[in-house]
């Protein structure tokens, strides 16, 4: 699939103007409608006013720093999420995915390696698989609807991210079996992405917060990982 013909907008949030302008020019090269911030205060605002399809975002900004912005728009909000790290800003890529972040690039980095990962960040979003596509599962008061992409509790939906929704849908096709934390990260985020098990178990606990009075389904195995109780 070609990402550039579906007139995608991404939001680039950077307070150096000539990394603004570099993402920018080769965004727009690529076919994608792009805005622009400098600063954190002004990011929320704009996404509610025109939700973007990704957002790239640097770690250090004025106003509110990238880490918070990208746990506060995670919250509210579905997109993904690029951060952009200083070179040994590791603690901070490391920060950014455990909030919910999908990707990252360290500074200085190629306009080649940076596209690279908007179209593998994209084309997770934009291409489910046809399982997920086409499955409907229940377990219990949990209902997944592959069709519609929606999860319902007592008949009441929730609200996920997608990669809570990936996540659920894993365990949910595989009920009662233990994933490991390796499976989890191989299955949801995939190889080129370094994510540590924190990132796993953060998006865990806030699954289970959103599945309610179906939290205790979603089970910690010790030693080993997760499992989904279908009992």
């Amino acid at each position: 699939m070609n990402l550039s013909q579906n007139g995608l907008n991404v939001l680039v949030v950077d307070d150096e103007e000539d990394i603004l302008e570099l993402i920018k020019f080769n965004l727009e090269e690529e076919g994608f409608t792009v805005s622009t911030c400098k600063n954190g205060l002004e990011v929320l605002p704009k996404i509610e006013k025109n939700s973007p399809d990704l957002i790239i975002l640097d770690v250090m900004l004025p106003g509110i720093g990238g880490i918070d912005l990208c746990k506060k728009i995670k919250d509210k909000h579905s997109m993904p999420i690029i951060m952009v790290t200083a070179k040994t800003g590791e603690t901070d890529a490391v920060l950014g995915l455990e909030f919910g972040a999908d990707d990252y690039v360290r500074k200085p980095f190629s306009p080649r390696e940076l596209m690279a990962r908007v179209r593998s960040v994209l084309r997770r979003y934009i291409t489910p698989s046809e399982e997920e596509k086409t499955s409907s599962i229940t377990i219990g008061k949990v209902f997944l609807n592959g069709v519609a992409h929606k999860v319902y509790v007592d008949s009441l939906e929730i609200d996920l991210t997608l990669l809570e929704y990936k996540i659920l849908f894993l365990f949910m096709s595989n009920p009662g079996v233990a994933l490991t934390r390796d499976k989890l990260l191989d299955k949801i985020w995939g190889h080129d992405i370094f994510v540590t098990d924190r990132a796993v178990d953060v998006n865990i606990k806030r699954l289970r917060d959103k599945l309610g009075i179906e939290k205790n389904r979603l089970e910690t195995v010790r030693g080993v990982g997760y499992r989904f109780n279908n009992a």
